[in-house]
């Protein structure tokens, strides 16, 4: 504990903090009236089905958990491939991110009644509770991440302090944890993505198009699922995803850290360090950020968005100019290069979310004109859709390929030898890159967690019979929280490929530190050549050489195809769930309208507690085996291509992954919006045939950009945990 420099204290009083001002808007929102008895009927309704379902989620993980502990337990204890506190970090990993997921999700569930109450007074004032509701989420990630993240590196520093590999052994083992947070967060996005799209789909196929009534009419049977499926999808689901995002760059970028300055201890500690700061100073200025979010009554879709933007981008504007100032004041070597590696992906992170908002916003021409091919009928707004969800791929991935090959660049002093110092300087930049993308965390989540609370008040205000002004701003609230939560998606696809290819050098490290354990009990590798491979003194070009990770060896070509081939497996799985579940509740609907005498009259209460319970069914059934696939692959690949062919799946994986996510998840909020937009009484407004077009989009676009879409960054990430943490195995086998 004596070599931990006093600013890394800075790291746990943040997370404190965090907390503390999660719990601070906790309590001011619970203080807000939740309105008419009526309103408070409705919530409580949303509430007890979201934690129901979670309850029975979380009963399904603890069984996966607890036999990959006792897996993880074997390797480790009785194989001797695996560090003795990978189980511990695995299973501590799993539970932050539950937690993350858990408190915002009841917060989400609390505050949605108060936003529609709070928008009887005025848009500022519906805004402000669902904002600092969305808040509590991003503050709780950021902080409970940190927290963890603290409290192991003082754990693990107080039992290897002094050894000469203790800081690579340190934080290539806390990267463990972040199999655990994947492992949650994939059982998270997948679960809840298919309860809220199969009630979703059902709603508005059987409500919107078939009967002809308005979303969210106390009417619909699926429209409670509906509602509770939101929370569970988008805010327990999202917050279990970029805790895991936030984590693996942190972590991943103090594991390149101890590598790239692994013959300097003093820089090498700084090193390890830097994103950890950078991380908790991040906190602070989000909290300045939070607070200047407020708008004017009669507000447009523009002025609610740049009352957003305001918020993020000075948080943005502020972390940059701050990690000048800490990674001057640590002495880190280049500093200047390395904050600009920071700023690289600051901006990378700012201009995939204004690409996103631009073709998923109906305040610009591409959501305008899929609005407008309804008119022709819903196959044209489907290929108008599936077209701008492909031509909107191309600007985030241009922009993370900029940002690699700058903050590469800017780390290693535009050094383009190849030269092991100047590969490991670079992708310590990369990492660097992605910590700066997630670093104001506490607002960018905020903006996205907001959207599914403003879209349950906007169900609880509709449900509730509040009239039409008070419906027109939860609809413009709902709009809104449409563009930001396609924002956010945009954000954690992007962050989730930067954190990808850092966790594609700490995978390097991982396999280092195996083959050292391997070569101390005697056995030696032999390269190509027939001479004597050293792990223990290796470079990572050493490495690649030793392992022929080149495109003419077939085992990472082979590799590669099934890391593709993973990310549409993985999607198709996803789909075929949300359809099936979809059906069911389609019936069920049908079957209450056909048997239930005078729901459509609004004279009989239809069986709300019967679509909870088939999205709850279907989600726990039909989430097992894409999740355990995602596990497996990687697993068996190792196993039967070895480490070259790893790093070409994750590769495969990581390219075809990335691209795939931006499509669905901008495709989805692309069609949700042409539908809002007609809703608004463009091209005939609603009931008219370009509404039910446009509706026919909609339901297409949901399992695209709440189910299989954001699944995906977690899919690339998770097969990259889990790799790092078999590594051993993998080595085993050679």
């Amino acid at each position: 504990m004596n070599n931990i420099p006093s600013v890394f204290w800075l790291v746990p009083a943040a997370s404190v903090v965090a907390l503390g001002m999660a719990w601070y808007f906790f309590k001011t929102m619970m203080k807000s009236d939740e309105g008419t008895p009526r309103m408070k009927e409705i919530a409580e309704y949303v509430r007890k089905g979201a934690m129901a379902y979670l309850k029975q989620q979380y009963k399904v993980v603890l069984i996966v958990f607890i036999i990959l502990a006792i897996v993880f337990s074997f390797m480790a204890y009785v194989l001797n491939v695996q560090n003795p506190w990978v189980p511990f970090a695995f299973l501590t990993g799993g539970l932050f991110s539950g937690l993350a997921g858990f408190f915002g999700m009841k917060t989400a569930t609390y505050a949605s009644g108060r936003t529609a109450n709070a928008a009887r007074k005025g848009l500022d004032a519906g805004l402000r509770i669902a904002f600092r509701s969305g808040a509590v989420m991003g503050l709780v990630v950021v902080g409970l991440g940190l927290l963890d993240i603290a409290i192991w590196f003082v754990v693990l520093n107080a039992f290897y302090e002094g050894e000469s590999m203790a800081l690579i052994t340190i934080t290539t083992t806390m990267l463990t944890f972040g199999m655990g947070a994947s492992t949650q967060a994939l059982f998270a996005r997948v679960g809840g993505g298919i309860y809220t799209k199969a009630a979703d789909v059902g709603a508005d196929i059987v409500g919107k198009v078939e009967a002809d009534i308005p979303e969210d009419d106390p009417r619909n049977p699926a429209t409670i699922a509906d509602n509770v499926g939101d929370n569970v999808g988008d805010v327990a689901g999202m917050g279990a995803d970029l805790y895991e995002s936030y984590c693996g760059s942190i972590l991943s970028t103090a594991a390149l850290g101890a590598t790239a300055f692994a013959l300097n201890p003093e820089m090498q500690l700084k090193a390890v360090i830097a994103p950890m700061i950078i991380a908790a100073v991040g906190i602070f200025l989000s909290l300045i950020g939070i607070f200047l979010v407020r708008t004017k009554e009669g507000a447009s879709m523009k002025d609610l968005l740049r009352s957003l933007s305001l918020g993020t981008n000075v948080s943005a504007v502020l972390i940059a100019i701050a990690t000048f100032a800490i990674l001057y004041l640590l002495g880190i070597e280049n500093w200047l290069g390395v904050s600009f590696s920071v700023i690289s992906g600051l901006v990378a992170g700012v201009i995939i979310g204004q690409a996103t908002e631009y073709y998923t916003s109906h305040s610009y021409k591409p959501t305008q004109k899929i609005a407008e091919a309804g008119q022709t009928g819903s196959a044209t707004v489907i290929i108008k859709g599936i077209g701008t969800g492909m031509i909107s791929t191309c600007i985030p991935v241009l922009t993370i390929g900029v940002a690699i090959m700058l903050s590469y660049m800017f780390a290693n002093g535009f050094d383009l030898s190849m030269s092991a110092e100047s590969i490991s300087h670079g992708l310590y930049g990369i990492g660097v890159a992605a910590v700066g993308m997630l670093s104001t965390l506490g607002i960018t989540l905020a903006t996205d967690a907001y959207g599914p609370i403003a879209d349950n008040a906007g169900g609880n205000a509709e449900m509730s019979e509040l009239g039409e002004e008070i419906r027109h701003r939860t609809d413009a609230l709902d709009a809104l929280g449409n563009t930001t939560a396609a924002t956010g998606k945009g954000f954690a696809i992007g962050s989730a490929a930067l954190t990808a290819l850092a966790l594609l050098a700490s995978y390097v490290e991982e396999v280092k530190i195996a083959m050292a354990r391997v070569a101390e009990s005697g056995h030696q590798f032999i390269d190509a050549a027939g001479n004597v491979f050293n792990p223990a003194t290796a470079t990572m070009p050493d490495f690649m050489n030793f392992f022929q990770v080149t495109l003419m060896n077939p085992k990472v070509l082979v590799g590669a195809f099934i890391g593709a081939m993973a990310a549409f497996l993985f999607c198709g799985l996803t789909m075929e769930a949300v359809g099936r579940a979809a059906q069911k509740m389609v019936e069920e609907v049908r079957r209450q309208f056909r048997t239930i005498k005078g729901i459509l009259e609004g004279k009989a209460t239809p069986d709300y507690g019967r679509c909870v319970e088939i999205s709850t069914q279907a989600a726990q059934h039909e989430m097992i085996i894409p999740s355990v696939l995602a596990i497996i692959i990687p697993i068996v690949v190792g196993i039967l291509l070895g480490v070259a062919g790893v790093l070409g799946l994750l590769v495969g994986g990581l390219a075809a992954g990335f691209t795939l996510a931006v499509f669905m998840a901008n495709a989805g909020g692309s069609w949700d919006n042409a539908k809002k937009m007609v809703e608004e009484g463009n091209f005939g407004g609603k009931g008219s045939f370009s509404h039910k077009a446009t509706i026919v989009g909609d339901t297409v676009g949901d399992p695209f950009k709440d189910t299989s879409g954001p699944s995906l960054n977690i899919l690339i990430k998770l097969m990259s945990m889990v790799s790092i943490v078999m590594a051993g195995l993998t080595v085993a086998f050679m």
